[in-house]
């Protein structure tokens, strides 16, 4: 007998099965990556009811969320065989609206509702009818710090908070800063550092070295972030701050066009500098380009040296290195980079005063801690 006339074997059969009903289900949407498990009733999940209630409790399994559908009855739920935890996007894919309450808090409870005007939520609390997408805490924080950011002047206590040691904030020396000539450059380290549009101050400091410190904040809705960075040249208390203006620039000229007194982020990295050192750091990176055409200056030359200094104080920073004081080859000249906050933006520095009006720390605030905490 032929091969084609032969029986087909019980595994063939079983294959071939399954690739059927493979074919027939369609392919799981993700609307949110990592979103986390959610208890579903098994009604929902077989199509057997549809969504009704969904609510959300901290001591709940994953992310805390668990849908019911619109027959199920108390005692349904109370049977632990007829609820699952499956990924939040397989609820998403049976009824995608889910997708708009995801980031509400613990303890939201809600009512799904469909008719003629769309479907949507309920707060069964307040009433509140909920349509659109319900934004990430950290969203929201990031678009208040948004505005909070790069004012004239603060309050002596917002600056005063910013190093304050507490449950959530830390103070890390990041490593010393050399100034040779003691003119100080704000600058992301990367992109603009020894450029034209490197931010130079006016105001100068004492050739020498100085530390660096970072407050570090443990967000419970963002993670670790650096709320800000300082530099510290003597040891005298700061009484007031100012705005540090740009070089050949008076704070009675910030109405005029052109004047501004921040500096731009593009790489989520920022630093101090010493206007020498910012020329030797510029001339680094032209030779090391030259050198390895066709190589990513930061992937493959700085990214090990972050991971190294990530290994020495994880608990202070984020994988792959959150600060790096980099000595430069060649001139042996330090300089420390350090995460802006959030992220890419505009920042300002703020030099801190002693009761003397003597300028004895500059400082550069990233973020409000009281929006993340």
């Amino acid at each position: 007998m032929g091969l084609f006339g032969k029986k087909k074997t019980e595994k063939q059969e079983q294959l071939e099965k399954q690739e059927k009903t493979e074919e027939k289900q369609p392919e799981m949407k993700e609307y949110i990556r990592g979103a986390g498990g959610t208890i579903v009733s098994k009604s929902v999940l077989n199509g057997t009811a549809k969504l009704k209630w969904l609510f959300r409790q901290e001591s709940g399994h994953g992310n805390g969320w668990i849908a019911f559908g619109d027959t199920d009855t108390q005692e349904y739920v109370n049977d632990v065989n007829n609820m699952e935890i499956v990924d939040f996007n397989t609820l998403a894919n049976i009824e995608p609206t889910v997708v708009n309450v995801f980031y509400m808090p613990y303890g939201s409870d809600l009512e799904f509702r469909a008719d003629k005007t769309g479907s949507y939520f309920v707060d069964t609390e307040t009433g509140q009818e909920i349509r659109e997408p319900v934004k990430h805490p950290a969203q929201i924080a990031f678009e208040r710090n948004l505005k909070f950011l790069n004012q004239e002047t603060y309050p002596m206590e917002f600056f005063r908070t910013l190093f304050m040691k507490n449950d959530r904030m830390e103070i890390q020396t990041a490593g010393e800063t050399d100034f040779p000539t003691g003119e100080v450059v704000l600058a992301d380290p990367l992109d603009y550092l020894g450029t034209k549009y490197e931010t130079v101050l006016d105001r100068r400091i004492l050739s020498g070295s100085y530390p660096v410190e970072l407050s570090v904040c443990h967000s419970s809705i963002a993670g670790l972030r650096i709320a800000a960075a300082r530099l510290r040249f003597s040891e005298k208390p700061a009484v007031s701050y100012e705005l540090a203006m740009p070089k050949g620039k008076k704070p009675e000229e910030l109405e005029k066009p052109g004047v501004w007194t921040f500096f731009g982020v593009d790489t989520g990295l920022a630093c101090f500098a010493d206007a020498e050192t910012a020329r030797e750091g510029r001339a680094f990176y032209e030779s090391w380009r030259a050198k390895n055409p066709g190589k990513n200056l930061y992937l493959d030359h700085f990214a090990a040296l972050f991971q190294k200094s990530y290994e020495t104080s994880p608990e202070y920073q984020n994988q792959g290195g959150s600060f790096l004081e980099w000595h430069m080859p060649g001139t042996g000249h330090r300089m420390v980079w350090f995460s802006s906050g959030m992220g890419d933006g505009i920042y300002s520095g703020y030099w801190g005063l002693d009761k003397d009006g003597e300028a004895v720390s500059l400082v550069v605030p990233f973020l409000n801690p009281e929006y993340f905490l």
